[in-house]
C-alpha cells in the first residue's frame, strides 16, 4: 500500500525543517499540520498559520494549547492568499497546503480556486532557499479536481529559474482516481 498523501508530506517537511525555523501552514483546518509543524520548528521557531473560517482558528487553537505550543504560533482567521505580505519573500523554510474542506465542517466551504493559485505563487516567493513547499490536493469534492487541475498547471508553467528562484516541481500521480495527491516543490 502506498505512503497517504499527508503522511508523504509530513515526511517530505520533516527532512527540511529544524528547530528556530520559520513556517506556514496555509491551509490550518483542524489544527494537524499545524501542531505537527509546531513540534517541529521548536521553542525559537515560529508557525504562521492561516484559515478562513472561525471554527478552524478555534479547533487549532485548543489542539495547539492543548499540546503547550499555541505561543508558538501566529493564527490567522484570514485567507492564505495574502501569505507573502504575512511572512515576507525568502523567510521561510516550508509551507503546507491542504487542499478542500474543513474535516467535521461544512463541505460546502472549500479552498477557493484564484485564491490557491494566488498562495501557491506567495508561497515559492516566501520559501527561502532549501525550502519546500507541500499540496494535498483532494478531488473527490465539487471544485476539487479544477482547483488540483489550476494548480499543477500554474506550476508547470512557472519558469524553473525566475524572479521566484529556482525550483524542482514533483508530482506524486494519485493511487486510483479522485484519490488525494501530493505536490512537493522544493526551492534551489
Amino acid at each position: 500500500m502506498s505512503e497517504r498523501p499527508t503522511a508523504a508530506a509530513h515526511r517530505v517537511v520533516t527532512e527540511i525543517v529544524e528547530k528556530g525555523d520559520v513556517v506556514v501552514d496555509a491551509t490550518a483546518g483542524n489544527g494537524h499540520d499545524t501542531l505537527f509543524l509546531a513540534n517541529l520548528v521548536g521553542d525559537e521557531g515560529r508557525v504562521f498559520a492561516f484559515d478562513v473560517q472561525q471554527e478552524a482558528i478555534e479547533s487549532t487553537r485548543a489542539r495547539l494549547e492543548q499540546a503547550g505550543v499555541a505561543d508558538r504560533v501566529d493564527l490567522r482567521c484570514e485567507s492564505h492568499g495574502g501569505l507573502l505580505e504575512v511572512v515576507g519573500r525568502d523567510a521561510v523554510t516550508a509551507v503546507m497546503f491542504n487542499l478542500g474542506y474543513l474535516p467535521g465542517g461544512d463541505h460546502e466551504i472549500i479552498t477557493e480556486v484564484a485564491e490557491t493559485a494566488t498562495a501557491v505563487v506567495q508561497a515559492l516567493f516566501a520559501l527561502k532557499s532549501g525550502g519546500v513547499m507541500t499540496v494535498v490536493c483532494y478531488t473527490g469534492h465539487p471544485g476539487g479536481t479544477e482547483e488540483a487541475d489550476t494548480v499543477v498547471m500554474g506550476l508547470k508553467q512557472i519558469r524553473r529559474e525566475g524572479p521566484m528562484g529556482a525550483f524542482e516541481l514533483e508530482i506524486r500521480e494519485p493511487a486510483r482516481e479522485q484519490a488525494p495527491f501530493l505536490i512537493v516543490v522544493r526551492k534551489a
